[in-house]
């Protein structure tokens, strides 16, 4: 499939898109970027993701002007592409911009250089259904999580190591506290109550963790923006984690420690089956979400 993506303001083959060796996102991961999923041709909360993507480039002092015009280029591509009947997810990136290499910040006549792509994004029907097994680890990264930087070298150290031990993700240990995961956002559940990280510059503030809260408010189920203790994980009877890829997906084995019996549990499958039929629709019946939810 010869894919388009959008440069600096222009569409071409991905295969002709090229930077330059000056650029500060190549010299010094000097950049933000965001994840939209498209669900058949519909992003889901774009709106969000504009808002927090304002937030990385003012948190990063990064000058684009050219927000507005956003959602109007990821629309196009995903037509240019032939996506409007997939699952796909947009990936955008903004860094600095072309500049010597030097620590200060260039001059404002140097514009920052914009990058779109798209690549399919279906769900991981397995994981969803069946959950996963997170590792542990010192939460080793810089104190602005809440920027959405792609200075991500902790986070992909931190995965390779989950993915050798046959698990699917890291959760991030900070003070004694769980904050988040390198690619997602972490949910305890205790006696049908559920409790997150609040959002801080420890945690990035997730969309889809957003949507969560919204299903939660909206269906009665009582959250408390409260860290959870890493040695008093044990004591919990559920875990999920949330993310534009990872959606909402049931752990259920931290390290060597089964979640109460090592299944997906009641309060993780009600907010799947409200969140599955929101974005995928009558498909999500094919995945038995009756049997899931009981």
């Amino acid at each position: 499939m010869n894919t388009l993506v959008y440069l600096n303001g222009q569409f071409m083959p991905k295969a002709k898109a090229f930077i330059s060796p000056d650029d500060r996102g190549f010299c010094f991961a000097d950049g933000v970027y965001e994840v939209i999923k498209y669900y058949k041709g519909k992003a889901f909360g774009f709106c969000d993701h504009l808002i927090r993507l304002k937030q990385s480039l003012a948190g990063a002092k990064i000058r684009f002007t050219g927000i507005n015009k956003l959602e109007e280029l990821c629309n196009e591509l995903i037509r240019l592409n032939k996506m409007g009947n997939e699952y796909a997810g947009v990936y955008l990136q903004f860094t600095r911009g072309v500049y010597q290499r030097m620590h200060r910040f260039p001059d404002e006549t140097v514009k920052p250089t914009v990058y779109i792509n798209t690549y399919l994004l279906a769900p991981f029907i397995q994981e969803i259904k069946y959950g996963i097994k997170v590792i542990l680890r010192e939460d080793i990264r810089w104190h602005r999580c809440d920027i959405k930087s792609i200075m991500l070298l902790p986070n992909v150290l931190m995965y390779e190591e989950a993915v050798k031990q046959g698990a699917g993700e890291c959760f991030f240990i900070r003070d004694g506290y769980i904050t988040e995961s390198t690619h997602s956002n972490i949910f305890a559940v205790k006696k049908d109550i559920i409790y997150t990280h609040p959002d801080s510059n420890h945690v990035l503030p997730g969309i889809t963790k957003k949507a969560v809260l919204r299903i939660c408010k909206r269906i009665g189920i009582v959250v408390k923006e409260d860290p959870v203790r890493a040695d008093e994980a044990n004591q919990y009877d559920e875990f999920f984690i949330s993310g534009t890829g990872s959606e909402v997906m049931p752990v259920i084995q931290l390290e060597n420690m089964f979640v109460k019996d090592g299944k997906p549990g009641p309060v993780t499958r009600r907010i799947q089956h409200e969140f599955f039929r929101a974005t995928y629709g009558e498909i999500a019946d094919d995945w038995d979400f009756k049997d899931w939810i009981g």
